[in-house]
């Protein structure tokens, strides 16, 4: 008995000591193909076993299994899976996962992606799967909404019409890119967001860096850079289709179809349709997204890609914003609108918004060497469309501060446009109509990267950005409401009429004609714990002007001639990996960029070039610290841009009174030369897994934005006719149209390995209205009036602080073989009131204008794949 014990105890100890021998421990580090940036949360599975692990916020993992041999299976969204084989402990090092989009790896060299712990920026990046749980039916700039410096809104509230502000600079100074190909309208900068909105249904990530950032195009950005990478094709054969449904009639169909990758070849298709009815009164909408991305891949050297992508939409929108009163008094609240009507019984918007956009681009991959690659892009884009509004007599006319007038349906209700349509049929003149302010443009271009790895410590990169551009702006008549002509000067010396009738133009016919010529380069060293760059550009940049309706065809100022600006910059970085946790960084930078347009011909007035016109000034600093743990990341950022003679144009309303005593409102544009700001402010965002089912994310932004000096501002009526010069004293006052306080908190919790469940709260404070420059103008008799100058120096007014939350599910499941996902979404769920654009009237919040934010609304959708 005594003999047969100690056999078993001796077994058991020898069956415990193989065991304990067999274990092995793997570890390693995934990384993106190309791009080298980190993949946080991918799944390493012993095959074969539920063992398994995720990766830490820089892509490292540490699996132990009881098998001295075996292999291990990497999967993450988005990506091929790779499985690798162990035999006891290993260090695998990096791992590069390939994504599933053909060419995606060689976009994002054109792209100039940041790279963590290494590129010194500050920068925020997005997945595609986040990007699809919580889009649903908001826009598109709103998945940016918990990005530290970044505030955005749906602006005025119809489909498409968001607006977002990076670090306190309007969308006129953040450079959006699709693909490495910029989007911004170069007449003035600005992006229409409504000719994307359909961009987040296509993209794999988008990243944002703010200040310098990593761009290397000649015409940096002042604020940062939106870097948004569309899908390419994708390597597996199949497809999805989705449909939603959310508040207000929304409805969406979407269909993706693949080839998969065979011989080289892959394409991929997706086209959706999405309309409603819109949240805001009288603003429907119905827009259309198609995207075609075509790869080829001859061998290992060369591979061709072809994408396009465009989303032509017509919407509803409103011009006019109600004060706080008003907008109490109305029985339809925050949705009221001013802008539209009813004919033959159903919504007619007297205000809506029409554009298609398509881009393209065919880019070349050239693997030169194992040392040298050249990556080049040639793009197109074409937009055709505008905006139309109202003009004549009385249908935006008011008395007693009410919205209200014979032709509207009580007060605050919509224009009776069948009235309006009688009245201008039995008059056979129209005296209320419908215009188009329309713009036509097209411009092409190409950029060329070259990389060159000199050895293990230095790289180095060459390119060109080239870009000539043409943009067409009119005025039409759109519709006659009933009557037979209008009569009005339609402003043509070349055919002068005064009974028009539709289609048209008046008012103003001019071109304007772009070209930019840029080189960059950048010196790049990596070695140790030391990263650092050293980057510089030079840009020829060219305008000119021709007047269609002012000059006559044998004037010599019809078409001005080129007016030329070179603009230069230089910046430079480094960042210092303390350790495996911690990392510093610096970046600072100078450069000048050619003005917009509205610099050089502020009148629109061909003989009053402005031949003065001088480059925008631009200087900025900024620190950096980052922590990584296997559990925790943070980032801290401090920055300090300076802005000179800086300028833009801003329109607002006024009201001009009519001969029956009525009051009309009427658009003039403020053109702003010479103008200096300020914007500095420190940043802070962390990511937090304490488990492997709960993540905490938050950030907050602290910023300090503020004008720099008085200047002269030139005011021009609709027609664009000279009306006053004047002014203003603005000197310290804050910038408006964006919060210098943000901060926020996204929380997800995985139920099952296939239900979660996210809550996302933001907050916004020191939000400044935007003010009229009339309102600060120093006119001549109160030079010396130091209690008027007091008046005038006036903050804006602030709108108060304001909460947001908003909540999500999704849940992943089988349909026979097919793997589908339900996804419901619910914003601002407790039905907060909110002001999301407000101008500024006296300082008081009874005189500001407002638009306010949607209250609750909700979305769902269902994605097959297959």
């Amino acid at each position: 008995m005594k003999k047969t014990a100690n056999l078993l105890i001796t077994l058991t100890v020898l069956l415990f000591s193989t065991v304990a021998l067999a274990q092995s421990t793997i570890t390693g580090t995934i990384i993106e193909v190309g791009s080298n940036l980190p993949l946080p949360g991918a799944n390493v599975i012993e095959k074969g076993t539920s063992n398994g692990v995720t990766t830490d916020f820089d892509g490292n993992f540490s699996i132990t299994t009881e098998q001295d041999s075996g292999e291990i299976v990497i999967t993450y969204i988005g990506y091929n899976a790779k499985t690798i084989s162990f035999s006891g402990d290993i260090t695998l090092g990096k791992i590069e996962m390939e994504s599933s989009q053909v060419g995606l790896e060689e976009i994002q060299i054109v792209a100039s992606l940041a790279v963590d712990r290494k590129t010194p920026v500050a920068v925020s990046t997005i997945k595609q799967e986040e990007i699809a749980q919580k889009l649903g039916n908001q826009e598109f700039v709103e998945i940016l909404k918990s990005t530290p410096g970044v505030f955005t809104t749906r602006g005025s509230g119809g489909f498409g019409d968001g607006e977002v502000t990076l670090r306190g600079f309007n969308s006129e100074n953040v450079a959006v890119v699709i693909n490495g190909i910029p989007v911004n309208d170069f007449l003035d900068g600005r992006v229409f967001w409504s000719n994307w909105a359909g961009i987040g249904n296509v993209t794999k990530f988008t990243q944002t860096q703010r200040g310098l950032g990593a761009s290397k195009l000649a015409v940096p950005s002042i604020g940062g850079t939106v870097n948004i990478i569309t899908e390419t094709t994708n390597t597996n054969k199949g497809g999805m289709f989705s449909y939603g449904l959310g508040n207000n009639g929304y409805n969406k169909y979407a269909l993706k179809l693949s080839t998969g990758l065979s011989n080289g070849f892959s394409a991929t298709v997706y086209a959706d349709r999405t309309y409603g009815d819109g949240y805001v009164d009288g603003t429907p909408f119905d827009a259309l997204t198609y995207f075609a991305g075509i790869s080829k891949e001859f061998n290992d050297q060369h591979k061709l890609v072809f994408t396009a992508t465009g989303a032509p939409q017509r919407h509803g929108t409103r011009f006019e914003r109600l004060t706080l009163q008003q907008t109490d008094q109305s029985p339809n609240g925050i949705r009221t609108n001013a802008d539209f009507g009813i004919r033959n019984g159903e919504v007619f918007s007297l205000s809506r918004n029409f554009f298609h956009k398509p881009i393209m681009g065919l880019s070349h991959y050239w693997d030169i060497d194992d040392n040298s690659k050249l990556a080049t892009s040639l793009y197109f884009s074409s937009g055709t469309g505008g905006i139309t509004f109202d003009q004549g007599d009385g249908l935006d006319s008011s008395s007693s501060g009410l919205v209200n007038n014979s032709l509207r349906l009580g007060d605050y209700g919509p224009v009776d446009v069948d009235q309006v349509v009688r009245n201008n049929g039995a008059n056979r003149i129209s005296t209320s109509y419908l215009i188009n302010s329309v713009n036509k443009h097209y411009w092409y271009g190409l950029l060329s990267n070259y990389n060159k790895t000199l050895n293990n410590e230095f790289d180095l990169t060459l390119g060109l950005d080239v870009k000539y551009g043409q943009y067409e702006r009119f005025r039409e008549i759109e519709d006659l409401l009933g009557g037979e002509f209008v009569e009005v000067d339609n402003g043509n010396i070349n055919n002068p009429q005064s009974q028009l009738r539709a289609g048209d133009k008046f008012l103003f016919h001019n071109k304007t004609f772009l070209r930019i010529g840029g080189a960059f380069g950048q010196i790049e060293y990596d070695k140790d714990n030391i990263s650092a760059f050293v980057a510089g550009n030079i840009s020829q940049t060219q305008y000119q002007r021709e007047d269609l309706f002012l000059k006559t065809p044998n004037d010599p100022n019809r078409k001005t001639d080129w007016i030329n600006f070179t603009g230069f910059g230089a910046k430079t970085g480094a960042n210092y990996r303390v350790d495996n946790y911690h990392n510093v960084f610096f970046n600072v930078g100078y450069f000048e960029r050619a003005p917009f347009p509205n610099a050089i011909w502020p009148t629109n007035d061909n003989d009053a070039t402005n031949t003065d016109a001088v480059n925008q000034k631009i200087f900025s600093v900024e620190l950096g610290y980052g922590l990584r743990s296997d559990k925790l990341a943070v980032n801290v950022n401090l920055y300090n841009t300076r802005w000179s003679d800086r300028s833009e144009t801003r329109n607002r309303t006024e009201q001009v009174q009519l001969p029956n005593g009525d009051t009309v409102d009427q658009q003039v544009f403020d053109n702003i030369l010479g103008i200096d700001a300020l914007h500095q402010g420190v940043e802070m965002d962390f990511d937090y897994r304490p488990f492997s089912f709960l993540n905490l994310k938050g950030f907050i932004s602290l910023g300090n934005w503020k004008w720099l000096d008085d200047v002269d501002v030139t005011r021009l009526d609709e027609n664009q006719v000279v009306q006053e010069e004047f002014r203003v004293l603005i000197t310290d006052l804050p910038v408006g149209r964006s919060a210098q306080t943000t901060a926020g908190l996204n929380l997800r919790v995985d139920l099952t390995p296939d239900t979660s469940f996210f809550i996302d709260y933001n907050f916004y404070d020191r939000y400044f209205a935007d003010f009229d420059p009339s309102d600060r103008a120093l006119s001549e008799e109160n030079l010396n009036n130091q209690e008027r100058i007091d008046f005038l120096r006036r903050d804006p007014y602030e709108v108060p602080n304001y909460h947001l939350f908003d909540a999500s599910f999704r849940h992943n499941f089988k349909i026979s073989d097919l793997d589908a996902t339900i996804s419901a979404r619910m914003y601002n769920v407790f039905n907060q009131l909110y002001i999301t654009r407000a101008d500024d009237n006296g300082g008081t919040a009874s005189g500001a204008e407002v638009f306010f934010g949607p209250g609750r609304t909700f979305s769902v959708s269902t994605t097959i794949r297959f």
